[in-house]
């Protein structure tokens, strides 16, 4: 019941609402009416931030601010290199009905950027390096051109999928079930237009994530969406092809600014041909942020998951509660829980999770 009456709502909220963006960077573009590239190096966000989004990461999400715009750090060596990081780590307490209780200290991750532009109005190679946890991996890797005025792109490499929300938690259904997110990219060519209020992005990539390409199938994305002042609308389509099947995936999502509230939606419709018996999936999520005071911010989280549409009693649900604290420039603390639910009370997928987590940015 809670399920089909959350999902039956999310729909409306993302079409009559034009849905919600929230606070894992997305909700300030919606908040300022700004594309994801005004404080990003990728025009698909997250990852390196630009001077703008490095200044703005020191000046307006901290309680307190220091110097000024003058004296304050950019990550700009010169004109022509830009560094930057970000570390994430702290305290997890997992409460599963399949375990006992425990609790763990663990460095969630550690990513360094490196921006180098030969030819700054034209030309530029981006490394996005992974450190931790485990062995260093690379994330991305790619070159990029773009136009006079930066309105077409094309970038070739390791890269992010263009798909949806650009979330930071991966463990978020709409995430983990279509397998884009942070430890996904994949290698391949991104073409993509920026303009006034239009942003479209469209990749060819191996489909095989960040592991060699093993057969002939491609995966072809392409994400469009549109940017106003509060508020913004998108859909994504997502096409993978394997010699057994191929998988489908695409969604509607968006952003409304309501005051000291920004919220965030995405609905996503993924048929698995490759699987056997063919499998359709539903995932849906709906965030709300509140500014509780400068440097402050209170997320709720609803979550919904049928991972195969054609079973009578298989949904999953999460529900999160997280407060975050931003005191200074470049620290930020973390702290939540979140509640895992299955219909049929699976203990596998019956959890409860507290964390604090402390992040490190520059």
């Amino acid at each position: 019941m809670a399920w089909r009456s959350g999902m039956a709502a999310l729909p409306g909220l993302l079409l009559a609402g034009l849905a919600p963006l929230a606070h894992a960077e997305a909700q300030f573009a919606v908040a300022t009416g700004l594309r994801c590239s005004a404080c990003h190096v990728s025009s698909d966000g997250g990852g390196m931030r630009n001077q703008r989004g490095t200044l703005w990461g020191q000046t307006e999400l901290p309680a307190r601010s220091f110097g000024t715009n003058e004296d304050s750090w950019t990550g700009e060596l010169d004109r022509h290199v830009a560094l930057g990081a970000d570390l994430r780590g702290g305290l997890t307490w997992l409460d599963a009905k399949s375990s006992a209780a425990r609790s763990s200290f663990d460095v969630s991750s550690l990513h360094t950027y490196l921006d180098l532009r030969p030819i700054p109005e034209l030309f530029a190679l981006y490394v996005d390096e992974r450190l931790a946890p485990g062995t260093a991996s690379n994330a991305e890797a790619y070159l990029r051109t773009w136009t006079t005025g930066r309105s077409f792109y094309l970038k070739a490499g390791q890269l992010y999928l263009p798909y949806g929300i650009r979330l930071l938690d991966d463990d978020a259904f709409i995430r983990a079930a279509t397998g884009v997110g942070s430890d996904m990219p994949d290698r391949g060519l991104e073409t993509g237009y920026e303009g006034e209020h239009w942003t479209t992005q469209f990749a060819l990539t191996n489909g095989s994530g960040p592991a060699a390409e093993t057969d002939n199938g491609k995966q072809w994305t392409l994400r469009t969406e549109y940017v106003a002042h509060g508020w913004r609308a998108g859909a994504s389509l997502d096409l993978n092809e394997h010699p057994g099947g191929t998988r489908r995936m695409q969604n509607v999502f968006g952003g409304l600014s309501t005051g000291p509230v920004a919220w965030l939606g995405e609905l996503d419709y993924i048929v698995d041909n490759a699987a056997t018996p063919q499998r359709r999936q539903l995932a849906g999520l709906v965030e709300a942020d509140w500014r509780l005071a400068p440097g402050q911010n209170l997320k709720l989280a609803a979550e919904a998951f049928d991972p195969d549409r054609s079973a009578p009693r298989d949904r999953q649900t999460r529900l999160s509660l997280v407060w975050e604290y931003t005191p200074l420039p470049f620290v930020q603390l973390r702290a939540g829980l979140r509640n895992y639910d299955d219909v049929q009370e699976a203990p596998a997928f019956n959890r409860r999770i507290l964390f604090a987590e402390l992040h490190g940015y520059l």
